[in-house]
């Protein structure tokens, strides 16, 4: 196996590893939230806020991640998410007021996991392969899915037979241990290494080049800046469609156990569910990650959002028909389908914005996501506190995924740069 094609999956497999943990560490606070609500009874708006807070945070930081990516590397911004994660969850577990809950699960477990997650890895990653774009990220967020089968189960367990204060302070040492010696791996382009996206060779002088995925030259001939990027329509429809998307995705992934509970399954089961989700998104992901390298970008983030849109009506429905059949419906739609997102979020700004100066752009872009993200769990507990019921907040959910999905149409990566699949598609037909 030749070196530069090797390297580029070792930066996948630290991805891998990284978003599986921190990913799923921030994921964790569903678990908190019962034993939290019943421990201090603050009302459920005030300790979702935390979740929510710690997207604004990560909405603030995003923009700093670009700039310090684009200046210092993956290294520097994957260590940061280390040191606050960890620290943030080993705090929480002394936590006694809400402020309490908010600097540690909110602010640093919030802010770490923007470095360590699907931001973090984004701002760098797409830069290793185009042809492979889409299936290279996609099996990099897989981990995502993979340590939810390992971590959420366990964590738990680990209540379950002790208390959840102790299960932070472990889960904070675990992250520490394992993701701070996989940094050092980390580089932020092939070319820093003298090697090429998609372990390609260096060509041979005179050799043919391959043919170019740019449908407008004019376009991708601009030297993008983070000023020039903001004047753009496309770059405010991307913003609009992952504030969208970010929304739809984070009010049922906080929400989920509780409402669960509270319409009549178990703790075993509610739990079973939050991690079932991310384990099936792990071939979703993959499936819909390798299509977009084929069909286009935007085909695959409208049937991750339709994903959303059948997880809410599913769980609607759950309330007057619960069963194991449309549980597991509900758990198949929203991760097979609706984390398929996740692997074409960078791409999708890479191929408009591409440059030097992506990283920055791309952080500031996701403030988009930070914001639907912190709103989505927020509203979501302020609407069942008003009425004592999710339904009005699901539904709102509903109408945001199809506005996500008109907002990429929109944004329209593939009038700047075709996907792998297109480009094969073309070449064959003019040398048939």
């Amino acid at each position: 196996m030749r070196f530069p094609f090797f390297y580029g999956w070792v930066i996948v497999g630290v991805a891998f590893i990284s978003t599986g943990i921190g990913v799923n560490a921030r994921t964790a606070f569903s678990l908190l939230f019962p034993p939290i609500l019943k421990e201090f009874g603050w009302d459920r708006a005030v300790i979702a806020g935390a979740f929510s807070f710690g997207f604004v945070v990560s909405a603030g930081l995003s923009p700093t991640l670009g700039w310090l990516m684009d200046r210092h590397g993956p290294r520097a911004v994957m260590g940061l998410g280390v040191a606050m994660m960890s620290s943030g969850l080993m705090l929480a577990s002394q936590i006694s007021a809400p402020w309490h809950l908010y600097l540690t699960l909110g602010v640093l477990v919030g802010g770490g996991s923007v470095c360590l997650g699907y931001t973090g890895q984004s701002l760098f990653l797409p830069n290793w392969f185009v042809r492979r774009r889409g299936l290279a990220v996609s099996l990099a967020f897989a981990g995502v899915g993979i340590g939810s089968i390992v971590l959420l189960p366990w964590m738990q367990f680990f209540m379950d037979r002790s208390d959840w204060r102790s299960a932070c302070w472990t889960l904070g040492l675990l992250l520490a241990v394992v993701l701070a010696p996989l940094t050092l791996l980390l580089r932020r382009r092939p070319e820093d290494m003298g090697l090429r996206p998609d372990g390609d060779a260096q060509p041979l002088p005179g050799a043919a080049r391959p043919a170019s995925n740019i449908v407008d030259p004019a376009w991708a001939a601009i030297d993008w800046t983070l000023a020039r990027a903001l004047r753009t329509a496309r770059f405010w429809w991307i913003a609009l469609a992952f504030f969208s998307g970010g929304f739809a995705w984070y009010a049922v992934q906080v929400h989920q156990t509780k409402y669960l509970i509270e319409i009549g399954f178990g703790t075993a089961d509610a739990a079973w569910a939050l991690g079932a989700v991310a384990l099936v998104a792990v071939p979703g992901q993959i499936v819909l990650g390798h299509l977009s390298d084929r069909i286009g970008r935007e085909w695959s983030w409208t049937i991750g959002c339709l994903g959303f849109v059948l997880c809410y009506l599913l769980l609607i429905a759950l309330a007057r028909w619960p069963s194991g059949l449309l549980l597991a419906a509900m758990v198949l739609v929203q991760g097979f389908l609706g984390y398929g997102l996740t692997s074409v979020m960078g791409a999708i700004v890479l191929e408009i914005f591409q440059g030097r100066r992506y990283a920055t752009i791309f952080g500031t872009v996701m403030i988009g996501l930070m914001a639907g993200s912190a709103l989505g769990p927020w509203l979501a507990g302020a609407l069942h506190d008003r009425s004592g019921s999710y339904v009005t907040a699901f539904w709102l959910a509903v109408g945001l995924s199809l506005v996500s999905i008109a907002a990429i149409w929109l944004a329209a990566p593939r009038k700047v740069r075709m996907v792998a699949g297109r480009v094969e598609r073309l070449a064959r037909v003019s040398t048939g």
